[in-house]
């Protein structure tokens, strides 16, 4: 979690909904996609700042998903402008967004179940002539490389200590060890920006630390990451910042100590009567996420 002194250097002036940052890498400015009636994003204004670790919250149909998808061309805006490093984004296909260093991973992880961990390593480095039809054919023109970049696969599959499954099957994997391969992969081409979808989502306990770690590895080696994440214990923990998302639009963002606390927050996750006793089910009382958000909140004092 980020100190006082790394809080001030991120926004400019007092946080809050949109505010400005020192120095952004994604600035979205009205940015909006309607299906239908319903406005699943309507975001006014937001920037990620740049080498930090920013958390994108809110409850399941806030939006989320469907901003990250916007963002990286997997998905068109009714409307609205965003710039990477400057560069207006807007119509620009996935793979170029990718090429210029963006990268994601999914909440569904997206490793090719049917080559190995190897292969699907490869898949992920940027520059490969053997990609073209004709020098395809001619080995000695882009064997050099191969074996550039299945170097670096290997040291990448040492570090995420997926060294021993080298050679197996990407569906042999368990959940954990997929979402693993897919962090590792998207570091293939050097990312200045990586963007994670629910990370820890259906990841045995035992990987956990392991995926913390190499996220905040991530912010040590100068990239910036913005992900998705529900487990309010991990987003305090690793977070510089974060931003909030309810109903489609930024309802609070800022250090994880204050929006943890902002009733903002608490009213998108548990509604704005949040207070009022609902009475039993089962002569029990009935469960909500309460406890769980004000102990984090206490936490954070």
């Amino acid at each position: 979690m980020a100190s006082v002194s790394e809080t001030d250097q991120i926004a400019l002036g007092t946080p809050g909904p949109g505010c400005k940052k020192v120095d952004p890498i994604l600035v979205a400015t009205g940015v909006v996609r309607q299906f239908g009636g319903l406005k699943a994003v309507d975001v006014a204004h937001v920037e990620i700042p740049r080498g930090k670790i920013t958390a994108l919250i809110g409850p399941n149909g806030a939006g989320k998903t469907t901003f990250f998808n916007l963002l990286t061309g997997f998905d068109k805006p009714d409307e609205g402008t965003w710039s990477f490093e400057g560069k207006d984004l807007a119509g620009v296909p996935s793979f170029k967004v990718a090429r210029l260093g963006m990268i994601r991973t999914f909440q569904l992880t997206k490793a090719l179940s049917l080559l190995t961990v190897i292969e699907n390593m490869r898949l992920g480095a940027q520059e490969q002539p053997g990609e073209n039809f004709l020098t395809a054919l001619i080995r000695p023109l882009w064997r050099k490389r191969e074996a550039e970049i299945t170097a670096k696969a290997d040291a990448l599959l040492g570090r995420f200590k997926l060294d021993t499954k080298r050679e197996d099957y990407a569906a042999s994997l368990s959940g954990g060890q997929r979402k693993l391969l897919e962090m590792a992969r998207a570091l293939m081409s050097d990312p200045k920006l990586v963007m994670l979808d629910e990370p820890m989502a259906g990841v045995n306990p035992a990987l956990t630390q392991s995926l913390l770690e190499h996220i905040k590895d991530l912010k040590s080696n100068g990239t910036t990451v913005l992900f998705v994440e529900h487990d309010m214990h991990m987003v305090r923990h690793i977070s510089d910042w974060v931003i909030v998302m309810a109903e489609g639009k930024v309802v609070a963002e800022g250090p994880p100590a204050s929006v943890m606390k902002d009733q903002a927050v608490i009213d998108a996750y548990l509604g704005a009567h949040h207070d009022t006793d609902l009475g039993t089910v089962g002569n029990k009382p009935m469960a909500t996420d309460t406890a769980t958000l004000k102990s984090t909140a206490k936490e954070t004092d």
